[in-house]
């Protein structure tokens, strides 16, 4: 059996492999988002209904899990944290639509889950040094300046234990799916299909509450 999960459409231009696929997909996620933010705002009322409903519930479940390590800075950053939320959610769950290997999350490509980690270990460096100035960069070099190398290492490890984790379970269960059905294609992919939808919503919300607890820890003295 040959697997389609975990290969791509690579397109070499100006010394550089493009996974075409990839992109593609990223734009139908960016263009799914746009449209669901449409008709959700298109007329807010009071008493939500419809789309409105739906993303209001997402956004105040996920925001209720997100203030704890934030505290008052939440307002300032939610939008960055349901951003990352969103966007990991709908490409997690666009890869198990079934489709004649047409439809893949773009979370399948450890390149796009490190540009996303890379993102928020970046957003992470500019808040803190927003709200706390100079005296953020004091942390590195604490308890003394030596340990300012085993800062720097946390610092790359972070974005790449982030992007490592959310590829690998994204990309093992399309690989598992796409076994499945080629073994039994009736019940038994039907009943991981199910499981996975459900995995694409923990891991993205682990994402987002792992960038939470970063993004918490680097201004947390301001709270003080």
């Amino acid at each position: 059996m040959e697997l389609h999960t975990g290969t791509h459409d690579v397109v070499h231009m100006w010394g550089m492999a493009f996974n075409m696929d990839t992109i593609y997909m990223t734009w139908v996620v960016f263009a799914i988002i746009i449209v669901v933010a449409f008709f959700a705002t298109r007329q807010v009322n009071m008493v939500p209904s419809g789309v409105q409903n739906v993303v209001e519930f997402i956004l105040e479940t996920i925001g209720g899990q997100l203030k704890g390590p934030l505290g008052k800075h939440f307002s300032k950053v939610s939008s960055l944290l349901f951003t990352f939320f969103i966007f990991i959610l709908v490409s997690n769950e666009l890869g198990l639509i079934p489709s004649p290997h047409i439809l893949t999350s773009p979370t399948n490509d450890l390149n796009t889950t490190l540009g996303l980690a890379l993102a928020s270990s970046v957003s992470i460096w500019v808040i803190g040094a927003k709200l706390k100035g100079p005296s953020y960069f004091k942390h590195f070099f604490q308890p003394f300046a030596v340990f300012v190398i085993f800062h720097i290492m946390e610092e790359i490890s972070k974005p790449v234990t982030l992007s490592f984790r959310l590829f690998g379970n994204i990309v093992a269960g399309e690989i598992v799916l796409e076994l499945l059905n080629g073994l039994a294609p009736y019940l038994t992919p039907i009943i991981w299909l199910v499981f996975s939808l459900f995995v694409g919503v923990i891991q993205a919300f682990v994402f987002t509450i792992l960038v939470t607890s970063y993004l918490g820890m680097a201004i947390s003295d301001e709270e003080h």
